[in-house]
C-alpha cells in the first residue's frame, strides 16, 4: 500500500426509512476540510485524472455508481515511490479513500451516472494552482478492468 494512502470502511446504518452513512466518522484525523465537491461521470468508462498536489491532501466517498480509483506514489523520499495501488469505491462497501499530497490520482467510472464526492485540505485558487497533471495513460492500461 502507498505510504500515506487510506481507504476507510465507513458505517452505513439501515433501517424501513432507508439509510445514512457516515462519510466522515468523528475522530478521523486525516486533515481539516475546507472544500467540498461532487463530480460525475455520465458514461462507464470515463476516466478522470490523473493529477497530484503540492499542499492539498484529498479525500473521496462514491454514494452512488462504482468507480475505479488508481493512485502512483511520487514523492522520490517515500518508501513506495512509483508504487500503483487500485481500489474500488461504492456504495455497496462504503469507504472513504484518503490521499496525501505528492499522490497522483485518477478514476473511472464503472457505472453508468457514477458520482464521487471529492473533500480538500485547501480552498480553491485559481491564481495559485496547486496541481500537476498527466496523461491518464501516463502509467500504461491501469484502467483495464481485467477478467478474473
Amino acid at each position: 500500500m502507498i505510504e500515506g494512502v487510506r481507504n476507510n470502511p465507513v458505517k452505513s446504518f439501515i433501517d424501513d426509512r432507508g439509510f445514512l452513512t457516515q462519510v466522515l466518522p468523528e475522530g478521523e484525523e486525516s486533515f481539516q476540510v475546507k472544500r467540498i465537491y461532487s463530480t460525475g461521470n455520465f458514461s462507464k468508462g470515463v476516466i478522470r485524472g490523473f493529477h497530484k498536489h503540492k499542499r492539498e491532501k484529498k479525500a473521496f466517498f462514491v454514494p452512488s455508481g462504482v468507480a475505479k480509483f488508481v493512485a502512483v506514489d511520487d514523492r522520490k523520499d517515500s518508501k513506495t515511490y512509483k508504487e500503483i495501488n487500485t481500489f474500488i469505491l461504492s456504495p455497496l462497501n462504503p469507504s472513504v479513500l484518503t490521499v496525501p499530497t505528492g499522490v497522483y490520482t485518477g478514476w473511472m467510472s464503472l457505472q453508468n451516472d457514477t458520482v464521487v464526492i471529492g473533500m480538500s485540505s485547501e480552498v480553491f485558487d485559481k491564481d495559485n494552482p496547486d496541481d500537476e497533471r498527466l496523461d491518464p495513460h501516463a502509467y500504461g492500461d491501469v484502467w483495464k478492468v481485467k477478467d478474473r
